[in-house]
């Protein structure tokens, strides 16, 4: 028998059950229609002794199909699909062969048995998306590889991969080779009694210190997002009042959580992600040859950006100026994956092996034969741009040459230099070897080959690219300082910098904008406004300024819009910024948290539609990536224009950003249709 969703194949009484719904074999009505008839048919065929379920290509099940979740849930619900499939009296046998998340990794353990091929993992990473599992995952995990385990794999989002989950009981084998011949040898091999239901066990309740303890600590880690504790109390009522009571609460807990604002700010997140890394406008285009990579400037960024292509298997060569400043840049990239191995991001053998990959050289003529180079020099146009002239005269005419550039405009640094079709703005975030966001700008005369490089080297760095039209300060930093200049015009209000901070923390921020600009230095941005003076731009002295000129720095000088005890990187309070603010305060009410915040944001949203307006953007949604995975704006809120257009317009007339529909996508405009 066969269907679209789902083949079936009898091979010695034991049926071969195919999900074939691409690109991830999501569990949609018509899988879940397909899926519960084929239970029911199997379970009355009296040919078949046991049912193998795998999927097609690369992954398993890659979860619920995420476009119904706007809509009233339809029957069969998976649940009662997975419910039947576990009372079954025939062994369900499932061959993971590759990823196994959200509805899938519940499908897979409401399965009598486990097969894992050597590269699939299981997980749960619903709360990401603003949920808890709702078809069992809540109960049926914790009973299969126990307490404390599975609430990290479901709050923290975390994967099991084929070794971890053997270790844990939940894999009955791992395959050693064809993964679907040896599923129906073990299949053939099962003639006695079922494994006890997951819902048959019970969980030893560890007392009320555990569940504050797991509480306190989930709640800060989320930071807002609300699932993730919703999860640890689903948990709890199975441990509390048993299986069944668990089922109904996680149910109850999904939907209620499926509808709310979170939810859906993360569902657009994840639609917009995904629409960035496949621009439809570089559909077919390949992207040229990547093998190696030059970095230019072995200081924090640079040594960041060779350690992520490091990490992505790639070579990459360091360059510097002389033998002292490139041994410090390799000390930086030691230095990145010894804290990797800290934090259990690789073993001591992966860290060698990334460090055998950067390579380090004194000059610009090693990375003649490069097929990319990124240039991360010093922030000034002179020095960048004689960079520019030795690559032109070094590298390949088809060699892509970047440049990491932050606020320069990157067309002056390359202006009137050959073959200008192979040169693109890059821009990394710092650490970049942490941050996700890449900023990638094409100039005027960058090709389609040339964007589409950038964006291949996005995904192999595990990177979220977004493209910015060519502007001052691209997208984020343009933002960033509209965001601080509104964050210093609170303080005319006579807000303190200690309450702005503490506003946009309770609004969901890691940290607050003058909590930032200390840890960043106050220097850096106050010698682009003083560029800007000298160029004949009139900008009025402002807070931040009189800072930098008393020698306030931020953290490294002890000092910037907060004190900092020596080796503190606590903020504490200053009674010279409040004498040095003071004159420029004007009398009026002081405005509350939620005003503060508000006011940031809408600020954020504004600048936003202009950037939009303008045509910088590809659309709103690409603004929300660079706020929310460059800057920190709270995952749950959806990005500024979501935000605010989810509470109703901003100031600027409301989020839509539609661009020009005719501009060339290559200087970011949306494509044409």
């Amino acid at each position: 028998m066969t269907t679209d969703l789902i083949r079936r194949r009898d091979i010695d009484q034991i049926a071969l059950l195919t999900l074939a719904n691409p690109p991830v074999n999501a569990l949609g009505r018509a899988v879940r229609q397909k899926l519960a008839a084929l239970a029911s048919e199997l379970e009355a065929d009296d040919s078949v002794r046991a049912v193998v379920l795998t999927g097609e290509g690369r992954v398993f099940v890659g979860g619920a199909d995420i476009g119904e979740f706007d809509r009233p849930p339809e029957e069969p619900h998976l649940p009662d699909v997975i419910a039947a499939i576990e009372a079954a009296r025939k062994p369900w046998v499932a061959a993971l062969n590759g990823a196994a998340l959200g509805g899938g990794a519940e499908l897979a353990l409401g399965c009598h048995y486990r097969i894992f091929a050597k590269e699939a993992r299981l997980g749960l990473p619903e709360t990401a998306l603003g949920l808890i599992p709702g078809a069992g995952g809540t109960q049926r995990l914790p009973r299969r590889i126990g307490l404390a385990p599975a609430i990290e794999v479901i709050t923290a989002g975390r994967t099991l991969w084929a070794d971890e989950a053997q270790d844990a009981g939940l894999a009955d084998r791992i395959a050693a080779g064809d993964l679907i011949a040896e599923a129906l040898a073990f299949a053939r091999t099962l003639d006695g009694p079922l494994p006890q239901p997951a819902g048959a066990a019970s969980l030893a309740d560890p007392g009320p210190a555990f569940w504050e303890e797991a509480r306190e600590r989930i709640a800060k880690a989320a930071r807002g997002n609300p699932a993730p504790v919703a999860a640890l109390e689903a948990i709890h009522v199975g441990v509390a009042e048993g299986f069944a009571a668990g089922l109904r609460a996680e149910r109850e807990t999904f939907l209620r959580l499926r509808g709310s604002d979170e939810a859906a700010a993360l569902r657009h997140l994840f639609f917009a992600k995904r629409a960035a890394v496949r621009p439809a406008a570089l559909r077919g285009i390949e992207p040229a040859p990547m093998a190696r990579i030059g970095v230019i400037g072995g200081g924090t960024m640079g040594s960041g950006i060779a350690a992520a292509i490091a990490a992505a298997g790639l070579e990459a060569t360091l360059a510097e100026t002389g033998p002292d400043a490139l041994e410090a840049g390799l000390t930086r990239v030691r230095a990145i994956f010894e804290a990797q191995v800290t934090r259990g991001l690789t073993d001591r053998a992966g860290a060698a092996d990334r460090l055998a990959r950067v390579s380090g050289t004194v000059g610009l003529g090693a990375l003649a034969d490069c097929d990319l180079v990124i240039e991360a020099v010093f922030e000034d146009l002179a020095v960048k741009r004689r960079v520019f002239e030795e690559l032109t005269r070094l590298c390949r005419p088809d060699a892509i040459l970047a440049t990491n550039t932050s606020y320069l405009d990157p067309e002056r640094i390359v202006a009137g230099l050959p073959n200008p079709d192979r040169f693109i703005a890059l821009h990394f975030f710092s650490p970049a070897q942490v941050m996700k966001l890449l900023e990638i700008v094409p100039l005027a005369a960058t090709t389609s080959r040339t964007l589409a490089t950038g964006f291949a080297l996005a995904a192999r760095l595990g990177k979220i690219p977004v493209q910015a039209g060519n502007g001052e300060g691209f997208i984020g930093n343009r933002i960033l300082k509209r965001y601080r200049a509104e964050a210093e015009a609170l303080l005319f209000a006579g807000a303190s910098p200690s309450e702005v901070d503490q506003a946009m923390r309770a609004f969901g921020f890691g940290m607050g904008p003058f909590e930032m600009q200390d840890m960043a230095g106050l220097d850096i941005a106050f010698r682009a406004r003083e560029a800007a003076r000298a160029q004949g731009q009139d900008l009025p002295e402002g807070p931040g300024d009189r800072l930098v000129r008393a020698g306030r720095l931020g953290r490294k000088s002890g000092g910037g819009w907060y004190d900092y005890a020596s080796e503190s990187r606590q903020p504490h309070p200053s009674a010279e910024v409040a004498a040095l603010i003071a004159p420029l305060v004007t009398p009026r009410p002081r405005p509350s948290a939620m005003e503060i915040a508000e006011r940031l944001i809408g600020a954020m949203a504004e600048e936003g539609q202009r950037i939009c307006d303008e045509g910088l953007a590809q659309g709103p949604a690409d603004i929300d990536l660079v706020e929310v995975h460059g800057y920190g704006f709270p995952r749950h809120k959806g990005g500024p224009m979501f935000h605010t257009a989810r509470k109703g317009p901003t100031r600027a007339g409301g989020p839509a950003c539609p661009g020009p529909t005719n501009a060339d996508p290559r200087k970011g405009g949306a494509a044409p249709t």
